[in-house]
């Protein structure tokens, strides 16, 4: 994502949103993952679908699964949920913090109905913790590989539109499966 002004609206929209809000749209978001993965059943979740290009999902992600998706999120909660403990703490971010996110970020084979679990862990597990911290806003900061610096807040926010942004591709998963 090059264009300067759609970086700049993201970054004021996490500015605007509290804590909260950003909670509730993890949690929303989550919701709407485990819905899909539901309906779909095992033999479907697993299959992977190549969808046309969107925004935010790499050309070496469009092929992906239902279960290749909630892996991939399960792998990005995880290091943004250590990135926002260390950020909060007042730490410098280590461990999961430190991914490569071109290849760290990628499922490690065929994912199957283990990522439901997985993935449901990730978010449960950042939600409980992430209510402990103290403020998020106006910690030290580290860098996004696309929209720049981002303190404990900014990566709180990131967390649900991350989500969102993938759980656009697996709602186009499910409507280009043939039922």
């Amino acid at each position: 994502m090059s264009n300067p002004l759609v970086k700049a609206a993201i970054r004021t929209k996490f500015v605007l949103t509290s804590r909260e809000k950003a909670s509730q749209m993890i949690r929303c978001n989550a919701d709407a993952y485990l819905k899909i993965a539901e309906q779909l059943g095992v033999e479907s979740s697993s299959k992977p679908v190549t969808v046309p290009p969107m925004i935010g999902v790499d050309p070496e992600m469009r092929g992906w699964s239902v279960f290749q998706i909630m892996e991939h999120n399960a792998i990005v909660n995880r290091s943004i949920t250590s990135t926002v403990e260390s950020l909060a703490l007042g730490k410098e971010p280590s461990g999961a913090s430190l991914i490569n996110p071109k290849i760290d970020v990628l499922p490690k084979g065929l994912s199957g109905p283990e990522q439901v679990e997985i993935f449901h862990r990730s978010i449960d597990d950042y939600l409980t913790m992430v209510k402990t911290l103290p403020p998020l806003r106006g910690t030290g900061e580290t860098p996004h590989p696309v929209f720049g610096s981002f303190d404990a807040h900014k990566w709180h926010c990131m967390f649900g539109f991350h989500l969102g942004l993938h759980l656009k591709q697996a709602e186009k998963v499910v409507s280009l499966i043939p039922r």
